[in-house]
């Protein structure tokens, strides 16, 4: 079994260090690298791979869109992310855009490979971080009217945080963390904090 995986990264160095990697290592096979999705999937269309290693942040075309072409062209090839995003919003996107995996970069040589052989073989690779994103997103309401950000926001106040908290934490400043609360009231037709904490509870909004 030799598993063909080719790598669209557009860090030269990343990207070189990668290839000598898989490829130098027995039962894998990479000769297919590109600096972005323009020159790499039109080359995947003519020499399928099966696993993609896509990073998030490309020039032009993202990675996510990377992943929405390839698995239009090509349904059988895998994708699994490789990037230093962690945010919930990268992740999800990546996932529902058809990424069977989600590798945060920094990952040993033998854990790297361990991951394209579990994609290979039908599993899907995830960072440790990752794949707590992933269950604790199971264990929320996916009918919330909130955004991924009204949800943190909404966790934080639940949490007792205050505004100047909640700005500090999300990197806004507290104008905007008050636009989110009060998008939050009007989405769950409540008054005040009290009632937004006891709706997030009891309808499991925040995870």
């Amino acid at each position: 079994m030799t598993i063909r995986v080719a790598i669209i990264e557009d860090d030269r160095v990343i990207r070189q260090l990668l290839q000598i990697l898989i490829d130098g290592s027995p039962g894998f096979y990479c000769r297919q690298t590109f600096e972005d999705c323009a020159s790499g999937i039109p080359a995947l269309v003519l020499e399928p791979p099966d696993l993609v290693l896509m990073d998030v942040d490309l020039p032009g075309i993202s990675g996510i869109e990377g992943v929405l072409k390839i698995k239009e062209l090509l349904p059988q090839t895998q994708v699994v992310m490789l990037t230093v995003h962690e945010d919930d919003e990268t992740v999800f996107q990546s996932l529902c855009a058809g990424a069977i995996g989600y590798l945060v970069k920094g990952l040993s040589p033998v854990q790297l490979l361990d991951a394209v052989r579990e994609a290979y073989l039908g599993g899907s690779p995830m960072s440790p971080a990752i794949a707590r994103k992933v269950v604790r997103s199971l264990h929320t309401n996916h009918n919330s009217p909130l955004s991924l950000r009204e949800t943190e926001v909404l966790k934080m106040l639940c949490e007792g945080e205050n505004y100047r908290t909640i700005a500090g934490a999300l990197f806004v400043s507290t104008n905007t963390v008050k636009a989110h609360i009060k998008n939050i009231y009007e989405k769950l037709h409540v008054h005040n904090r009290a009632e937004a904490v006891g709706k997030a509870l009891k309808d499991r909004l925040v995870p």
